[in-house]
Order: structure tokens, then sequence, then C-alpha cells
């Protein structure tokens, strides 16, 4: 399957039937390369209800009539929105065509907010995303700080690939997601969530070798760029 990388969180997974998509934050994201009109999914993925991983969400499942699996209460918003929308919560799985989604716990917030009414709409709570398709495992951690039960993650599933938001001040910094990558034992490591903006600078190659000094692999991809798995 071929992974893409549209910049801040989002990360789109192909493989030769499905299309998915994970955290659409496009318009208004400063390093993003495509818009939503690009984008063909059968399935958007939600880690929580923030603007910037919400981002486009709607947009992009009514123009290709994708299903959004979101945690419950942002699954149920998008579902009065009119979209297609599969709610389900932290720890529970569901089997879909193109695989399996597990729901991890993360510790974060979950709301959207209308800058002009001054109006924030809150969405439940935040989650990471275990997605196991043709047999790889990805772990998607969303925005979340570190927690010790990375280290149950990590000795429960068998991690091909793991994102991990290194950006700070909102998420974890370039420090604790060592930590967490060392506890979760994927076979690779991404940054993500870093540099998008000039609160979350952060030096990616830095912490990409601090990991291989550590002999784990890992690698910066830079917005468009893609892997095979």
């Amino acid at each position: 399957m071929q992974i893409t990388f549209h910049g801040h969180s989002c990360i789109q997974v192909e493989t030769q039937t499905h299309s998915l998509i994970i955290d659409p934050f496009l318009t208004g994201n400063p390093i993003a390369k495509i818009k939503p009109e690009d984008v063909k999914v059968d399935y958007i993925l939600l880690t929580h209800g923030h603007n910037d991983h919400f981002g486009d969400a709607i947009e992009i499942a009514k123009k290709n009539d994708a299903t959004i699996i979101a945690p419950n209460e942002l699954g149920v918003y998008v579902g009065w929105k009119g979209c297609k929308s599969h709610p389900m919560h932290i720890g529970g799985s569901y089997t879909f065509d193109f695989g399996k989604v597990k729901f991890t716990q993360a510790f974060h917030g979950s709301a959207y907010m209308e800058e002009e009414d001054q109006r924030i709409t809150y969405l439940g709570m935040p989650a990471g995303i275990l997605l196991t398709i043709e047999g790889k495992t990805i772990y998607h951690a969303g925005d979340t700080g570190l927690f010790s039960d990375m280290k149950m993650i990590g000795e429960l599933n068998q991690i091909d690939l793991a994102f991990l938001p290194i950006g700070d001040n909102f998420t974890m910094g370039p420090e604790d997601a060592l930590i967490a990558a060392e506890w979760l034992k994927a076979e690779k490591v991404i940054p993500i969530h870093f540099n998008t903006f000039p609160l979350i600078a952060q030096d990616g190659e830095q912490f990409i070798r601090d990991l291989h000094a550590k002999g784990m692999e890992a690698e910066v991809l830079s917005v468009g760029a893609t892997l095979q798995l």
C-alpha cells in the first residue's frame, strides 16, 4: 500500500481497492500541497474535532460520498451535517471492507471552534487510531501527550508504522515522543504535527537521529512524499 503525508497530521492510505484519509486539514494549512477537491477517498478517519484535524472532512465526505469514521460524538455531529458516518469509541473496534479500525485513548481535547461567533462545540473524547489493513498495523496517535498506556498499546499490537506528534505546546514534544516510540516498539516511526506553524516548530531530523541512536527506524516525510508499506 502507499502512504502519503499531506502535512500537519493528515495521512492518506491507498491500497489497490480503497483510499482512506486521516485528519484532512488542508484549507488553512500553510504547508498543504493539495486542495480538498483534489482528494479521492472512500473513507475519512478523524481523531478528534479540533479545526486543524477535522479540517475539510465534511466537504471531502460529501464530494466523494465517503464515510466518516470518528469517535462517537464527532461521528454523530458529522451525521447531523449530512455525511455518511460510522461513530465508534475508545477501546472499540470494527471491521470494515478495507480492514479494521480501533480507537485508542489520547490525552488532549476535542472541540470545533468558530472564532467569528466565539462559539466552541464540544465533540467528545479525542482518540488515536489503530488501523489494520492489508496485514499491516498503522498507529496514528492523533494529538496527545505522553501516557503510560502506550506501553500496553505496544505490547498488544505489532505496529508496523507509527505516526507521532512532536510539535510540543499542544502535544508531545520530541523528548516525550522519543519515549513513546520506545514503548510502542513500532517497526518505523514518522513524526507529525510539527512545523505547520511557528508555535510548533521542531527539528524533525534531530528527532530522527535520536531514534536512530536508539536503534529505531524512522523517517521525516516531506509534504506530498509517499512511502510503500
